[in-house]
């Protein structure tokens, strides 16, 4: 069976962000403290003893203390169950937390050969010696399966695909492209024992057809849902970009996630890398209630799903 843990719903900065006062944020230190979440990643394993990462959030070693999944064997000086990372794109958001896995322990990089490169650029991901942390690269459209730390297959397939998407905003200055092959993924994770299978897009700027075609009647998708509407950080006056121009669909509107997918059959929806000025947050609010009418549901950290 294939397991599946949440270890954070939250876009960058996560949620409070800890320089932002605005009303989800001051909730979220005061009255709310179940609004707090870390930033998007999964944990997905085939046999519940070896554990791979969607993307390596800056909140990973918060993340890795509140997942008892993801902890060190009884009796063992130094372990982990983790045996790799897979990395969707190559934001701070999915990479930052890799640098708190340099303590010698070996897994494998799983990446695109385009965030590979940026990590090899960057000499401070050296921290994480070649000789113990592999770096593999993936193809779009073309499935692999990550291995033990024995070398014996995970039962898990993973096939990489592109989704319309942005690049790393802090290369913007070097590549002026708005989306290149490899700046953004979407996975198709099945258990191969029991064809089970899921879609993780933590990032995904269009629903295009093709998008669709995956998607349709699957059993769990995550879903990008960075803001409730595209305009959000202007109107609320937290900046000056829009959720398209950062390379993120809006949950709503007629080009929104909600009623881009919503005649798709798509058994569970659930919806993560959701930014702190999302109004959604709040289980009281017509956003959420907007979003759960239409089958939608925002997660809490920790929590694991089972297929």
């Amino acid at each position: 069976m294939l397991r599946v843990v949440i270890l954070g719903a939250a876009a960058g900065g996560g949620v409070p962000q800890w320089n932002c006062g605005c009303r989800v944020c001051q909730a979220a230190r005061t009255k709310h403290p179940e609004l707090q979440s870390t930033q998007a990643s999964l944990a997905i394993s085939a046999d519940g003893n070896h554990w791979f990462l969607i993307n390596a959030s800056p909140d990973l070693r918060q993340q890795l203390i509140a997942a008892p999944q993801l902890h060190p064997s009884p009796g063992k000086l130094r372990h982990s169950p983790i045996a790799g990372v897979i990395l969707t794109n190559g934001e701070i958001d999915a990479i930052a937390g890799l640098l708190s896995m340099r303590e010698g322990w070996p897994f494998t990089i799983y990446a695109h050969a385009k965030v590979l490169a940026t990590l090899k650029s960057n000499s401070i991901f050296n921290v994480l010696n070649e000789k113990t942390v592999c770096r593999q690269p993936i193809a779009i459209d073309q499935a692999f399966e990550p291995a033990l730390p024995d070398g014996s297959p995970s039962g898990i397939e993973i096939l990489p695909f592109e989704v319309t998407g942005k690049g790393a905003w802090y290369l913007e200055g070097e590549r002026r492209a708005t989306n290149e092959a490899g700046d953004t993924l979407g996975l198709r994770i099945r258990d191969k024992a029991t064809d089970k299978f899921l879609y993780f897009l933590a990032a995904c700027a269009e629903v295009t057809d093709d998008l669709k075609s995956r998607l349709r009647g699957a059993p769990l998708v995550f879903f990008d849902g960075t803001v409730w509407r595209d305009d959000e950080l202007i109107a609320a006056g937290l900046g000056n970009k829009t959720g398209q121009s950062m390379g993120h669909v809006a949950m709503s509107g007629e080009q929104g996630a909600i009623a881009s997918l919503r005649d798709l059959g798509i058994e569970r929806k659930i919806f993560l890398h959701i930014n702190n000025s999302n109004p959604a947050w709040f289980a009281d609010s017509a956003e959420r209630q907007t979003a759960e009418r239409a089958g939608w549901s925002i997660p809490a950290d920790g929590t694991e799903i089972t297929l």
